[in-house]
């Protein structure tokens, strides 16, 4: 029997040595080498052939790229458009997806649902945490039902990919990989070695078999996912379940994809009957309330494919300490700073002197630069103590010699600020192109500076 050899792996970069190493000499990270595995032992490999599963013997040769034949696999579609969305368009087959998130924060609960509501699948779900009465008693919560659902409580790859050529299912759901443990590996699950062999048993089977693979995985304390950087190589696409557990809503992103756009989300509202689909995320960004308040602004952003109207809450107070607070949630810190440079230098407005706290509402974090102008328009209703009017909304990047230039698909924009009742929209002057004011019912205001802006509104 060959000898099973191993070596050091950083954690952090891959870097690999031949000994154990305090300091990385590759990303200079501490303590973060690790003995893996780096040959297995060849008659156990051969147990996970897939080459009989699907019956069509294909041979692994060198091939002339022209002699590959290209066909487009219908995707599968679930019957959550927010998943669907959020993956491309379906599920790919052949397949691997890696789903992270907080403990409690329901990705169980998504998946298991995503699985029942596939009724002419055959879709197998690989529990390693909850036992098939813990799961079965989650299903009866979700009220639903399907004849092609299956379970299996088992954390050895060994035993699994056993009961996986018996069924021959159509999709698999593994929560999660951080309890799965490989016999080619002499380690506890969890570890690195286990988890990125298990992790490559699974890419191994969906590649060759056409079977899509979910796997559900752990975060770490600072909000990485668990184990080696190089397991969100391995897999094709990485989606971050996110959101605070004290609220209802939930955040579906994509890390990754190598099928689809990375810009997608997802918005999923958790109630007694499980998951449910937030089609008009706008609403519930957007606060009612009867009176006009302070430091409030509306900025029309686009997040994918999807415009959202998200609420921007400044508020702006005299520093006590000697060093002014800069406080954000949801945005960029630097990119504050920024804009308050520019009025602080374009408008006279004494920011250096003064507190500044800024919070998206809904727990959202938003990368657009549209978003800027609602952000200054914010911090100056909140510094000047004087509301904007609650039927207005805005969309616009503030450059920094105060000009306010122009964003992208500005009439998707539009139409959604329309369609959630606003009667004004301020946009940048440069997207007169690309707007057909007559199409719309609502005010489409074009401006070209921030000081254009304050006077219109203060």
């Amino acid at each position: 029997m060959s000898k099973v050899k191993t070596a050091y792996f950083c954690q952090n970069c891959g870097y690999e040595s031949a000994k154990w190493l305090g300091k990385c000499p590759s990303c200079q990270q501490w303590n973060t080498f690790v003995e893996e595995l780096i040959q297995k032992d060849t008659k156990k490999a051969a147990a996970n052939d897939w080459t009989t599963y699907n019956d069509n013997g294909t041979t692994k040769r060198t091939r002339h790229l022209n002699e590959v034949e290209t066909k487009e696999s219908p995707r599968l579609l679930s019957a959550d458009a927010e998943l669907n969305r959020v993956l491309g368009g379906g599920i790919v087959p052949g397949s691997i997806v890696l789903v992270a998130g907080e403990p409690g924060i329901g990705k169980s609960t998504l998946f298991l649902q995503m699985g029942l509501q596939l009724k002419n699948v055959v879709t197998l779900y690989v529990s390693g945490e909850e036992s098939e009465q813990q799961i079965k008693m989650r299903a009866d919560r979700l009220n639903m039902q399907s004849e092609n659902f299956y379970l299996l409580t088992e954390t050895s790859t060994n035993i699994i990919f056993q009961e996986i050529k018996k069924l021959k299912p159509q999709l698999i759901i593994v929560d999660s990989i951080q309890t799965l443990e490989s016999s080619f590996v002499e380690s506890s699950p969890g570890t690195v070695s286990q988890i990125r062999e298990c992790a490559a048993e699974f890419q191994q089977f969906a590649k060759e078999t056409n079977t899509p693979v979910f796997l559900i995985g752990h975060i770490t304390k600072e909000g990485a996912i668990a184990g080696p950087k190089l397991l969100e190589h391995m897999v094709d696409t990485v989606l971050q379940f996110e959101g605070d557990r004290h609220y209802a809503y939930r955040i579906l992103r994509t890390l990754k994809n190598r099928f689809g756009s990375t810009a997608e989300l997802g918005i999923y509202q958790m109630n007694d009957n499980g998951m449910n689909p937030v089609t008009n995320p706008s609403e519930i960004l957007i606060t009612q309330k009867e009176e006009s308040l302070g430091g409030i602004a509306i900025a029309a952003t686009i997040e994918g494919q999807r415009p959202l109207l998200i609420e921007v809450q400044a508020l702006v107070t005299q520093s006590v300490y000697g060093t002014p607070q800069r406080t954000v949630s949801g945005f960029d810190t630097r990119r504050l700073q920024l804009l308050l440079a520019v009025l602080e230098k374009r408008g006279g407005f004494h920011f250096g002197v003064k507190d500044v706290f800024l919070n998206l509402a809904g727990g959202l974090k938003v990368e657009d630069p549209s978003i800027d102008l609602a952000v200054i328009v914010a911090l100056l209703s909140s510094y000047e103590d004087v509301p904007v009017p609650h039927d207005v909304c805005f969309a616009g990047e503030v450059g920094l010699s105060g000009e306010i230039r122009a964003v992208n698909r500005i009439e998707q924009r539009i139409a959604e600020a329309e369609k959630l009742g606003f009667s004004k929209i301020i946009v940048s002057k440069y997207n007169q192109k690309g707007v057909h004011k007559h199409k719309y019912n609502i005010d489409v205001v074009m401006m070209g500076r921030v000081e254009e802006v304050y006077r219109h509104l203060f």
